[in-house]
């Protein structure tokens, strides 16, 4: 970069004028791949679900958490979602579902469908008489579902559902029809028992057969919740919160205004108090909000209001690194070093103090990302990208425009303190 500065100049600059069209919100950027944007700036519905795992044995527990994640995220996206954000918490010792539906069409259609998607539960059955609890949780839930389909019972013409197991549905279900042959095995639905068929021999295929006295269309109905998934544990709503589209859109007018006025004022500044150096800086500044958005874009990262906030704020943390290199070049120049070493030796000098900085700025954000909610998290992976862009800019954008425009002769004026 150093021999070629033009060249390299040149060439952030039209990646630059790419990524301006490219993050545009209209026209062909829009085209090519919409913004991901919350529920906080479209609008949408916070859901919070209690998760009853009692039935579950606690080495089964993250993983049929991890499936019902998994389940309710399919589910949602037949709703107009197309970045659901699903995600656990917990809160004491109860497991919590949260579900972030941005922009969905129906939020009420889509909370009274995931409501809806139905429980499927495998049980041994215990025929002591003097059972109090004849019937015996198993691992085999409906999880492990990966289709299910309409049939007729070819002797009664009655609906039947059949239904196809994964690899490790299909092996728990064969040691179960193993261990149980000439025993029935109870299958529930949401709670209530379907039918108890008595097992004839060990079935290996994956494939179990639903005949609890169906109609046509609850039988369809039953087919459609299935392939759409099966929740591995009964979930409760306890908690929604909804943001309306209008003031959705209000809240995004409202933050892009304070990031324009943000980064003005930042460009003021430095016009104000570096002259033709804040010139630079200003124009770097542009750079990196051009390239910042892109990455955030292209990723693609769900904006919140709080992930626009940590890069706002990433925007003036960008000419923090102009102002250390500033203020060590002028230093050198009243050293009596020419410009051209004076650029050199006030990149050396400030780069530990920018390297060090910036680097506790983004341990920060990292301890932020991975210990945190997902709203803290918003924010803390903008803040991430946005610090290590800001590095580029600085250190690379910055001096090739130096490089590039100012000669030795070129006098470095400042405003008076």
């Amino acid at each position: 970069m150093k021999r070629h500065p033009v060249a390299w100049l040149t060439l952030i600059i039209l990646v630059a004028i790419a990524a301006g069209i490219f993050v545009y919100p209209k026209g062909f950027g829009a085209k090519v791949q919409p913004w991901h944007l919350g529920l906080d700036l479209v609008g949408g519905a916070h859901l919070v679900y209690q998760v009853d795992l009692s039935q579950v044995s606690s080495t089964d527990r993250d993983s049929v958490v991890a499936g019902l994640r998994d389940v309710i995220e399919k589910r949602v996206n037949l709703f107009g979602v197309s970045e659901p954000q699903v995600y656990t918490a917990q809160a004491g010792d109860q497991t919590q579902l949260i579900v972030d539906l941005a922009g969905a069409k129906s939020v009420s259609d889509a909370i009274q469908q995931i409501g809806q998607t139905p429980l499927l539960q495998f049980y041994d059955v215990d025929q002591n008489p003097s059972s109090t609890q004849p019937y015996i949780p198993t691992n085999l839930t409906g999880q492990y579902i990966t289709g299910a389909q309409l049939n007729f019972n070819q002797t009664t013409g009655a609906p039947e559902v059949s239904l196809s197991f994964n690899n490790d549905g299909a092996q728990i279900f064969a040691k179960m029809t193993q261990a149980d042959v000439g025993k029935p095995i109870a299958i529930f639905l949401d709670g209530q028992l379907i039918e108890a068929p008595v097992v004839q021999t060990a079935i290996t295929n994956g494939q179990a057969l639903i005949t609890g006295g169906f109609t046509v269309d609850s039988a369809r109905l039953l087919v459609e919740r299935f392939n759409a998934g099966a929740l591995p544990a009964p979930i409760t709503l306890i908690n929604q919160q909804t943001v309306s589209p209008t003031l959705g859109a209000n809240s995004l007018q409202k933050m892009i205004f304070a990031g324009l006025l943000g980064t003005l004022l930042v460009i003021l500044f430095m016009l104000f108090y570096y002259r033709k150096l804040g010139i630079f800086a200003s124009l770097a500044l542009v750079i990196y909000t051009a390239l910042t958005l892109a990455l955030f874009k292209l990723i693609p990262i769900t904006l919140s209001l709080s992930g626009l906030a940590g890069f706002i704020l990433t925007i003036g943390m960008a000419v923090d690194a102009n102002i250390l290199i500033f203020e060590r070049i002028k230093e050198e120049r009243k050293r009596g070093l020419p410009y051209a070493s004076a650029v050199e030796e006030g990149f050396r000098r400030a780069w530990p103090s920018i390297r060090d900085s910036n680097t506790s700025t983004i341990i920060t954000a990292i301890i932020l990302y991975f210990f945190t909610s997902s709203f803290v998290q918003g924010f803390a992976l903008t803040l991430l990208l946005g610090v290590i862009v800001s590095l580029f800019s600085a250190i690379t954008t910055t001096r090739l425009f130096l490089r590039t425009f100012l000669t030795n002769k070129t006098t470095i004026q400042t405003a008076k303190p």
